[in-house]
């Protein structure tokens, strides 16, 4: 790897590193509690970032998803819900830092329930699974790591709840093709190798993202961060 991409990974990272820090804070502040709209919490995040570090622009809209919602897909926009006492509830942010993108999902469980605890940490676990197995093969396609995605959300007893499992980030705005919804993203009608440059000859950085559903207890959980450094 020459200078000017190690510089373009670094700066990636650092602006994941701060989402990081903003998640933490997020949690440690309180934040997302029992019977506070969904709304409100993401006015609360919104208002943490600005102070923290100065941020107000967002390469895509913030979700915050309580209970049902969380079922829900990120192009859905479902019903403001009030979070529950016994709740679970998943973050996802696209904050930019200083012109470098950040997109970062986590998940929150209010309570002890068992099942979602299991599936809060199940994310995780599939996350580092899908980052090892993209690893492991470097001629990787999109679609192939999608079907990974899904074949990991059975292997753990989940189904795969998002019709992609990751997407193109860089320097704000990152590559796009209007109304190309396949091509730059980890979709199951992608067969694009996934290591490669773009159009300027720079090296494509990719996120992972995990999105696990049980539609019969009507959660879902979601874990997001950078495939392609760290």
């Amino acid at each position: 790897m020459n200078q000017v991409e190690a510089d373009r990974a670094a700066a990636l990272l650092q602006a994941q590193q701060k989402a990081d820090q903003l998640f933490k804070q997020v949690e440690a502040q309180g934040i997302i509690s029992p019977n506070a709209l969904e709304s409100r919490i993401n006015q609360d995040i919104y208002d943490l970032a600005e102070r923290m570090f100065g941020i107000s622009t967002y390469w895509h809209k913030r979700i915050v998803r309580a209970g049902t919602n969380t079922l829900a897909p990120y192009d859905e926009n479902p019903p403001d819900l009030v979070v529950g006492e016994d709740d679970i509830v998943f973050l996802d942010l696209g904050p930019v830092f200083e012109r470098w993108e950040a997109d970062f999902g986590r998940t929150f469980v209010l309570g002890s329930d068992p099942v979602k605890l299991k599936l809060r940490d199940d994310i995780e676990k599939a996350f580092a699974n899908g980052k090892q197995y993209f690893n492991r093969h470097p001629e990787i396609t999109a679609a192939e790591l999608y079907r990974h995605a899904q074949k990991l959300a059975k292997d753990y007893g989940w189904e795969y709840g998002g019709p992609i499992a990751g997407h193109l980030l860089g320097q704000f705005p990152h590559e796009r093709i209007p109304g190309d919804k396949v091509t730059l993203y980890v979709h199951p009608d992608n067969p694009n190798k996934m290591r490669g440059v773009d159009a300027q000859g720079q090296e494509r950085h990719w996120i992972l993202e995990i999105h696990f559903v049980d539609r019969a207890r009507k959660i879902g959980g979601f874990y997001e961060e950078l495939l392609t450094v760290g």
